[in-house]
């Protein structure tokens, strides 16, 4: 009864809160990105100064179904952090995750737009390039404490990354992708002079958009949730290496998107997968063999 009232309080939390967090996060990504360029940058809040200013406009219909498949890649982004947080099986998470992201890639392509199918075909591409690591980070997860669970993972005595530093390199490398930043955002940026349009969200406008900002706030969280994940057991003060680790993760996405060009697809798909295999693939090879 307990472990029931902290997963659904776990829940409760990670939907109030999370968008505050992704969206200082934001924020946050802006100003250090920045400095890093020698400008002054906008304020920390600005990201959700964007989003109010998007609800604020006119909603312009290409067409209808648009809203509801968009409505349902927020949800699914949602359903996904809420699951994960309420301890339910990391697969499970990973899959509605993707149920997610083919509901966005279906709301680009309804607008028959050039450029939006450009950049869907593109997005499918990402999904090829980072899938086989996430999955196999659950693997990882499984062989090296017995379980899929998060709640149980962070009980363990020691840290899950003592086992799985393989897991832990190609996760953060696939991060570049899913929070959408050089060398692998082919399929849209974040920042709006390094394109004439805006490849897979330019038909995303006003309130639409509003709901794409805010999916990708909720993912960023629970994706960074999986990162200290690596680190977390049951000794209180790797919750504070765990901080000091995403800390540390962020900032290095951050620096490697200010100073990496972006790639072609072809070069995106073989340098994950290689990464995947070799850092994923071997551990979970030596895993095997301790096990």
């Amino acid at each position: 009864m307990i472990n029931m009232k902290l997963s659904l309080l776990s829940m409760v939390l990670f939907i109030v809160i999370a968008p505050f967090l992704g969206g200082l996060l934001h924020g946050i990504d802006r100003k250090i990105t920045a400095r890093m360029q020698g400008r002054k940058g906008p304020s920390v809040l600005q990201a959700f100064y964007d989003v109010i200013k998007l609800f604020e406009k006119q909603m312009l219909y290409v067409d209808k179904m648009q809203n509801l498949l968009l409505l349902s890649y927020l949800f699914f982004i949602i359903f996904t952090g809420a699951l994960f947080f309420a301890g339910v099986d990391m697969l499970l998470c990973f899959f509605a995750l993707s149920t997610a992201e083919m509901f966005f890639i279906l709301a680009a392509t309804v607008t028959h737009s050039p450029f939006t199918y450009i950049g869907s075909q593109r997005e499918l591409m990402q999904m090829m390039a980072y899938e086989p690591m996430i999955l196999l980070t659950a693997v990882g997860f499984y062989q090296a404490t017995g379980s899929f669970k998060a709640i149980d993972i962070i009980q363990e005595s020691s840290s899950p990354i003592i086992l799985m530093p393989g897991f832990f390199i190609g996760f953060v490398f696939i991060l570049a992708i899913k929070f959408r930043k050089s060398p692998f955002d082919i399929s849209t940026s974040h920042h709006a002079h390094q394109e004439l349009v805006k490849g897979v969200t330019t038909e995303m406008t006003g309130t639409r958009y509003a709901w794409v900002e805010i999916a990708e706030w909720y993912e960023e969280v629970f994706l960074l949730a999986i990162v200290a994940l690596f680190i977390i057991n049951s000794h209180m003060w790797s919750w504070f290496l765990a901080a000091a680790v995403i800390v540390l993760v962020y900032f290095l996405e951050i620096l490697i998107d200010n100073t990496c060009a972006r790639v072609k697809w072809d070069l995106m798909l073989k340098s994950t997968w290689i990464v995947s295999l070799v850092a994923g693939g071997l551990n979970l090879l030596i895993l095997e063999i301790i096990n």
